[in-house]
């Protein structure tokens, strides 16, 4: 009862905690008032006559004074120095005028030194009573404690409960740990149980969070402790890894969602320290899209690789702003000595992208700008095809005519048979890498050095992967945010699937992958299993302690709804488009033979493509796309609808030229 009573006292209607404020003070005024008298008088005092005067006058000086002075307006549980010195002020002036009073009126039987004692035992009253509602309401949360239970009784998980000591936002009610010879002791006086009696333990004890404590378990373990917890209605949380625990102090602040990582369940690879640094130390390496998911990721990982310069292209900039803003704060600490040198550039922009390679010569070039929302890009494919296609060919042209050693394209598993123009357009922009790599002849005209043999002087490879757990178009934060909000979580279609790695697992292998560059090769990462895209709402939604609203559980918290395939969406991804890939020195890096056009061919195809892209005509766009790209088609419909648009679209475009003309 006594535990519960600051809780409820916080909960009060603000009126009535303010009256209840002034009703102390009221009180307490009194209680002075009888000890000034009975300090003076020195016996047991009790008001008669005048003295009543005295008492009454007490309470009604301190009420308006107070009020005048914003006493009624503070948070106990915030206060601080500056409340208590205007607490001293209120009482001072509440003095002076209470002396003033008994001054002038010399009521029989009050002594005036009563106008002196009184105020002076008041403030000792009111500042204790303002300072002893903070040590006790302080830390209160503004809601019933959160029932925990921690996962692992180790070290990790004693520093943890060690750590919540004096924290009333939780209540620790239990121990739980694989090992059974833990079973029935106790830490700090906390019960340890069994592993298997979490069931009963949900049902007998009502825990409403799980903390994982186990910063080092491996994720298979994890994975599996996972699956036992998602049938309970627990929240799941975990802590950071034990070189963040190491200052030997646990916050609340710690706690974290759970991550990516275990949300996907796979264990990542080691990457190979020669093939991370092959391409990088003492290079000039530039990145493009350097302000994006993928491409931050890699400056992240390339500063660790000594290059000598980092140029980070960007045309958004504020993204640009933040990568560097990131990158030479670590340069500060000491963490990294790399030159950093951040260019706002457009790679549609062939002029500017030419100047920047042959003021800075970069050596490798890490080009991950690209349009990759598919929905956005079906509804502007000219703009995508623009981007992603000719400001890959801008960055290969650039790269050509200055020697760049190494060009790493970073692509898509939707290139692979796209049903949308973005999947299409990686895939038209790796087939210009493969058609440059595969040219014995100078491809662009600029670069001619006459009859004599030619070879291209940079190493073109290509990375294809999929999803990326985190990026800026994943699932993962837009289900995060819809669940906190209550639902709807909204999934496509039930049957959806979807290839996921992390960000930083990715931006790794996409290194290593361009460090085994022969020239001309397709990099498939493996990423493992794919995952349902309905289960790992379902997954989300249980770890967060929430139940599914749906035929079956009608009194659900989250409702799951389906919206439909968006345009361009497939159900299904796919990493290939041909068969039998071959084995890397790398374990999850895998190499495709895949089948492109000669740069004779190719090149009049795009040149066309350009022209309709520029000019936004659409169905044109989309046949030279249904072209070039296997698997890529439109139904008649689909094209005559274009074709409609096109039209309508130049007939605007003349009437306007008439009528400025």
């Amino acid at each position: 009862m006594s535990r519960n009573l600051p809780l409820r006292l916080l909960q009060w209607p603000i009126n009535a905690k303010r009256l209840f404020v002034a009703a102390l003070d009221a009180i307490m005024g009194l209680a002075a008032m009888w000890l000034a008298f009975t300090l003076r008088l020195e016996n047991l005092h009790w008001p008669e006559g005048l003295q009543w005067l005295a008492y009454g006058l007490a309470p009604l000086l301190a009420f308006p004074v107070f009020v005048y002075f914003g006493l009624y307006r503070a948070i106990f549980r915030y206060t601080g120095i500056r409340a208590l010195i205007t607490t001293g002020k209120a009482v001072v002036l509440y003095g002076a005028v209470l002396l003033t009073i008994l001054l002038v009126a010399q009521w029989e039987g009050v002594p005036r030194s009563v106008g002196v004692l009184q105020p002076v035992i008041f403030l000792l009253l009111v500042g204790a009573s303002r300072a002893l509602g903070w040590l006790w309401l302080a830390g209160q949360p503004s809601e019933a404690p959160r029932r925990l239970l921690i996962y692992g009784a180790g070290s990790a998980g004693a520093q943890t409960a060690a750590g919540l000591m004096g924290i009333r936002d939780y209540e620790l009610i239990g121990f739980i740990d694989d090992d059974p010879s833990k079973a029935g002791r106790s830490i700090n006086g906390v019960q340890v149980y069994p592993a298997h009696s979490l069931p009963e333990l949900a049902q007998r004890l009502k825990p409403t969070d799980v903390l994982l404590a186990m910063p080092s378990a491996p994720r298979q373990r994890r994975r599996v402790i996972l699956e036992t917890l998602r049938e309970l209605p627990l929240r799941i949380r975990t802590l950071p890894g034990m070189s963040d625990l190491a200052s030997g102090r646990v916050t609340i602040a710690d706690f974290q969602d759970l991550g990516l990582e275990d949300l996907i369940g796979r264990e990542p690879v080691a990457p190979l320290p020669h093939l991370l640094g092959r391409n990088l130390v003492g290079q000039v390496v530039m990145v493009t899209g350097a302000g994006g998911s993928i491409g931050s990721e890699l400056c992240r990982q390339i500063v660790h690789e000594v290059p000598a310069k980092l140029l980070l292209v960007d045309h958004s900039e504020y993204a640009l702003y933040a990568i560097h803003r990131e990158l030479q704060s670590l340069c500060d600490q000491g963490v990294h000595s790399c030159e950093l040198v951040p260019l706002l550039a457009n790679v549609t922009d062939a002029g500017r992208i030419t100047d920047i390679c042959q003021i800075h010569q970069p050596q490798s070039i890490y080009h991950a700008a690209a349009y990759k929302h598919v929905p956005l890009v079906e509804a502007n494919p000219g703009e995508g095809v623009l981007n992603n296609v000719f400001g890959t060919l801008n960055m290969v042209r650039a790269a050509v005519k200055h020697n760049v050693q190494h060009f790493v394209l970073i692509s898509t598993d939707k290139a692979v048979r796209p049903t949308n123009v973005m999947g299409a357009s990686k895939r038209i922009a790796e087939l210009i890498l493969q058609a440059i790599a595969a040219s014995d002849r100078p491809p662009f005209s600029d670069q001619a050095i006459g009859d004599t043999s030619w070879q291209s002087p940079t190493r073109f490879s290509m990375v294809r992967f999929g999803n990326v757990l985190g990026s800026s178009g994943s699932v993962i934060p837009l289900f995060r945010t819809q669940i906190a909000t209550g639902g709807p979580v909204t999934v496509t279609h039930p049957q959806v699937t979807r290839y996921f790695m992390t960000i930083p697992e990715a931006a790794q292998l996409v290194i290593q992958a361009g460090a085994m560059a022969g020239g001309g090769d397709v990099f498939v990462l493996d990423m493992g299993a794919p995952v349902k895209i309905l289960e790992l709402a379902q997954r989300m939604v249980a770890l967060s302690g929430l139940t599914v609203c749906d035929s079956q559980h009608p009194d659900g918290d989250i409702v799951i709804e389906f919206t439909g395939l968006r345009p361009g969406e497939k159900l299904y991804e796919e990493l290939l488009i041909g068969a039998h890939p071959t084995r890397t020195a790398h374990p999850r890096i895998l190499q495709a033979k895949e089948d492109y056009l000669p740069w004779d061919e190719l090149s009049p195809i795009l040149s066309t493509l350009e022209i309709s892209a520029q000019q936004g005509k659409t169905a044109t766009i989309r046949q030279i796309l249904a072209r070039l790209v296997p698997g890529y088609h439109l139904e008649n419909e689909e094209l005559q609808k274009f074709s409609s648009q096109d039209s309508a679209n130049t007939a605007a475009n003349k009437s306007q030229q008439q009528k400025t003309n």
